[in-house]
């Protein structure tokens, strides 16, 4: 494995940089940090959060697609997340793309060494993204959602362990459950 950049990076430089070495990064003020490795029970949970996104952007026959883990989500010039899925509407992204503009929705699914940080830099860092109306922390211990959604000049969250949620925009209807279900 390659030792982390030593300097501190833009987000450009750090895409970059991420291309030419494999595994998962993200970028907090300019320094690297190399993400942990994860356990099946949030693996499992990170793949149904992927599938029941895609679900319902099909379901809801908007002009969104959902992304798996592993695209980019710029935040300012010096910090890029990497959230375990997303939603993003408007035209189809290139093929050759890693960093998704336009986001609409972000989902993180806690681990141990992320509860914190996504609940609070990543909870302000997302919203400082115009585009981002929701942001969903998902934690497959207690089987719940943390919805967080923007409205006006206020975040408004809102706890779910069952039923669905509505995200609009962009028009969607989540299941709770589907996001727990294993693949």
């Amino acid at each position: 494995m390659k030792p982390l950049p030593q300097t501190p990076m833009n987000v450009d430089e750090y895409l970059a940089w991420s291309e030419a070495n494999p595994g998962r990064y993200e970028l907090v003020q300019g320094e690297v940090y190399a993400m942990a490795a994860e356990r099946a029970r949030r693996a499992r949970t990170r793949v149904a959060v992927f599938d029941a996104l895609r679900s319902a952007v099909r379901g809801a026959g908007v002009g969104c697609e959902a992304m798996p883990d592993g695209m980019t989500v710029r935040i300012d010039a010096h910090t890029a997340y990497e959230p375990d899925a997303l939603i993003y509407c408007g035209p189809r992204l290139d093929p050759d793309a890693v960093e998704v503009k336009g986001s609409v929705v972000v989902v993180e699914v806690l681990s141990p060494s992320t509860r914190r940080t996504d609940a609070s830099e990543k909870l302000v860092g997302y919203f400082r993204v115009p585009s981002i109306q929701h942001y969903l922390i998902v934690d497959p211990d207690r089987r719940m959602v943390i919805h967080h959604r923007r409205a006006g000049d206020r975040i408004e969250t809102a706890f779910a362990q069952d039923g669905t949620s509505v995200l609009d925009p962009p028009g969607l209807t989540l299941s709770i459950p589907a996001l727990f279900e294993e693949p």
